[in-house]
């Protein structure tokens, strides 16, 4: 290799890491299930689309609404449905994780206010590279 071809090989190789640094995972068709009676937690669910070249890992999720926000799992085991909390959420390049009833999922604890159907609430997830992605959830009244 010659180093024209070796520096050109580098330039490229710069500016594809720092596209990949630029792409963030996009948060798509969020909402959140509205309960009867005030309960103190909430459920909520949605499409994280991750178009990017590199895996996205997120490692937390907040919101001004709620005194507190984890990501869960519903599986069901031996028969039982459980659940349990995800220390993270590995979405691989040009993946997408799907948060859904009775799968991956959001809880919401502590709302901070009473929701109504069709408000709007901002929750941010914390991936590891210390980056967050902002996401838009609408509350609604499950199906039934």
């Amino acid at each position: 290799m010659n180093i024209r071809t070796g520096i050109a090989l580098l330039l490229l190789s710069l500016s594809l890491s720092a596209c990949a640094r630029d792409c963030a995972p996009q948060v798509k068709d969020g909402w959140i299930r509205l309960v009867p009676g005030g309960m103190p937690m909430h459920a909520g669910f949605g499409r994280i689309d991750n178009a990017c070249p590199m895996p996205a890992t997120i490692i937390s999720a907040s919101s001004p609404a709620y005194g507190s926000v984890e990501l869960h799992e519903s599986k069901v085991v031996d028969g039982i449905n459980r659940m349990r909390q995800l220390p993270e959420l590995r979405i691989a390049p040009e993946g997408a994780a799907v948060l859904k009833p009775g799968g991956m999922h959001l809880m919401l604890m502590q709302p901070k206010a009473t929701l109504k159907e069709g408000s709007r609430v901002a929750i941010e997830f914390k991936l590891k590279d210390g980056r967050t992605v902002l996401g838009e959830f609408e509350v609604r009244k499950p199906a039934l």
